[in-house]
């Protein structure tokens, strides 16, 4: 996953050189940071980017102190002191060689209009907490795995960026152009603020890029936000997948909060050993409980899904320990191992990884590396419709993703099959709501704004053992609307092959769902799409569609099995699910019939005589009456 800090002027450079580039430990003001990562055994700060090059700066080389400071604490050139000195050789004036080398406008500046400049975005990227735990106590080539996988994957997520997303802006952002590439520094930390194991890396992207006059200019940072979590997917799905192939694992869902989305965690992980190097998340969930019960007094209700996203943020400030004192990366393995095996056994954590391998051959020999990119396409574009309503192309995309994670269970996939389940989802299942305007400049295609016309399951109630009931979630209600779909898709499909009387009985249940299967054969023909590699032209319409049947039951019941500790929560089953799709589905179809009926008796009475139809006029009390009688 990805999170996302500002870094403004002030005292937030400071912050970063003094804490967060020695592993979040207190660096004394007089210690140069070479010495004080040297001390705690910390790797340096190293570039990143394709905006390296404009500022006389390698990929891979040391991110110094005074560069740091120049270039995130004074949005200047991290060369600055140089460039100066030669231009007050050359006769120029202090204030002419200063300026000379900022970056863009100038600081001062923006504060002069009572604005705070924004420097840097600080991208934290870290891993499942499974595989945290794998690379705390696995050997060293798990642990070298891992690393690698998280570095590469860190390095995908930065040229989507620069290729997809990155715009520089200009003209108070009247004027935009892409950004030729983005400028990173990057600090490795190996663990949280309770000295128990979390690999992340903090990446500070600098707010500037070059235009294409050659000038400097801030980045659109409102488009990097906007795409932070198709991001966030992208990075999650690129190392998982490689872990997995390297190791031969497999990932399996694992809830976190009843009714959201579940993490993909590598399977063979105990639970326990999750919680165990997670101890915040208890601590965050007993604060959250207080401030809940205070959101509750004040406004007469339970928090909505935002409100709860928005107390759970205060609740992890809230509870955010104090900084702690760096220690090297070996000794803080062998405590972490000493402190599994003191509560774990021996036995536990010596097997770890076999028995995570063994978890994963299981889960390798039942699903196949396998993607049927029409169910795809419907699942993506039902669930984003009803989570959102109305949407863009990242969301699609991000969902793309999220859905090949959880089909492929950690296997590879072909470069692009996100983006094209996300242009199958846009074209086939969805319909364009930003209307281009005469005179005015053509929206981007991530600037289109999309929804669709699905069935929006109603909200339901869900019993908990011991625990208040609380409403279905939107994620919930977005799985019953694609399993419908779904449902509908192989039925059309399987009718295809039966007898014509057969085949127009079931035509009229799925009617509004085969117009999304007509293209299915070419879909599985395109160089995306990922089919049976033993296909068969042979095989008839009904055996194509058990095919894909089997490997969707295959692939895609453990992402609901197992998510839930709350036996009461029935309906989140796979099978009941499953059976409520089909009840939706059936329901739709009923209503659509007796519309059809009912259309033809309201055309017949229109054409009577005005004077042969009856007019009722309530009495002043009908509706009272009613009222008691119900």
């Amino acid at each position: 996953m990805i999170s996302v800090a500002k870094v403004q002027p002030g005292n937030a450079w400071q912050y970063y050189l003094r804490g967060v580039a020695i592993g979040d430990g207190r660096r004394p003001a007089r210690k140069p940071l070479k010495a004080a990562q040297k001390e705690v055994g910390l790797p340096p700060g190293v570039w990143m980017g394709r905006g390296l090059p404009a500022l006389g700066l390698t990929a891979g080389s040391v991110v110094t102190e005074r560069q740091a400071e120049l270039l995130y604490g004074e949005g200047r050139h991290p060369d600055a002191d140089r460039i100066e000195r030669e231009r007050l050789d050359d006769g120029a004036d202090a204030e002419t060689a200063r300026l000379a080398t900022v970056l863009g406008q100038p600081i001062e500046e923006i504060e002069k209009r009572k604005q705070i400049p924004l420097l840097a975005l600080d991208l934290v990227f870290r891993p499942q907490a499974s595989l945290i735990v794998l690379w705390a106590l696995g050997d060293d080539h798990t642990r070298r795995v891992i690393e690698r996988a998280h570095e590469r994957a860190i390095a995908t997520v930065l040229r989507w960026l620069e290729d997809e997303v990155a715009e520089v802006r200009w003209s108070s952002g009247r004027k935009r152009a892409k950004a030729p590439g983005l400028v990173v520094a990057r600090w490795r930390h190996f663990d949280n603020r309770d000295a128990l194991p979390l690999l992340h890396d903090h990446c500070l992207l600098v707010n500037r890029a070059l235009r294409p006059d050659g000038a400097w200019s801030a980045l659109d940072t409102r488009r990097l936000y906007q795409h932070v979590v198709a991001a966030g997917t992208l990075y999650t799905l690129a190392m998982t997948t490689e872990v997995c192939e390297e190791l031969g694992l497999a990932t399996v869902p694992r809830e976190v909060t009843p009714g959201l989305r579940p993490v993909m965690e590598i399977a063979g992980v105990d639970s326990e050993l999750i919680e165990w190097s997670a101890t915040r998340r208890q601590r965050i969930e007993d604060a959250l409980e207080g401030i809940t019960d205070r959101y509750v007094a004040e406004h007469g209700r339970l928090p909505g899904e935002r409100a709860r996203h928005a107390l759970g943020w205060w609740a992890a400030q809230d509870t955010r320990p104090e900084k702690k004192t760096a220690r090297p990366l070996h000794q803080l393995r062998a405590w972490w191992r000493a402190s599994a095996v003191r509560r774990f056994g021996q036995k536990l954590v010596d097997g770890l990884l076999q028995r995570c391998r063994a978890a994963g051959a299981a889960i390798r020999v039942r699903v196949r590396p396998l993607v049927d990119t029409v169910l795809a396409a419907i699942d993506v574009a039902a669930v984003v419709y009803t989570v959102r309503g109305a949407f863009a192309r990242r969301h699609v995309l991000a969902e793309a993703r999220r859905h090949l994670a959880e089909t492929l269970r950690g296997r590879a996939c072909p470069p692009g099959l996100d983006d094209y389940i996300a242009d199958q989802a846009l074209a086939r299942h969805t319909r364009q709501l930003t209307v281009p305007q005469e005179g005015r400049r053509t929206p981007a295609p991530d600037q289109i704004t999309h929804t669709a016309d699905f069935h929006r399951p109603a909200r339901w109630w869900i019993a908990g053992t011991g625990k208040p009931p609380r409403a279905s979630t939107q994620y919930e209600r977005a799985q019953v609307a694609s399993f419908a779909l779904q449902n509908a898709i192989r039925t059309a499909r399987t009718a295809r092959a039966a007898p014509a009387a057969s085949r127009d009985e079931a035509h009229a249940a799925t009617a509004s769902a085969t117009e999304h299967t007509d293209d299915h054969d070419q879909a599985a023909a395109t160089p995306h799409a990922v089919d049976h590699p033993d296909r068969d032209a042979a095989l008839t319409p009904a055996q194509r569609a058990a095919a894909h049947h089997t490997h969707q039951q295959a692939a895609m019941p453990e992402q609901l099995e197992g998510r839930t500790t709350d036996p009461a929560t029935w309906l989140r089953t796979p099978e009941n699910l499953s059976r409520l799709a089909d009840f939706t589905r059936e329901a739709d179809a009923r209503r659509r019939a007796i519309a059809d009926r009912q259309q033809p008796e309201q055309t017949a009475n229109a054409d009577r005589p005005t004077d042969q139809q009856q007019h009722h006029t309530p009495r002043p009390d009908q509706d009272r009456g009613a009222a008691r009688d119900r």
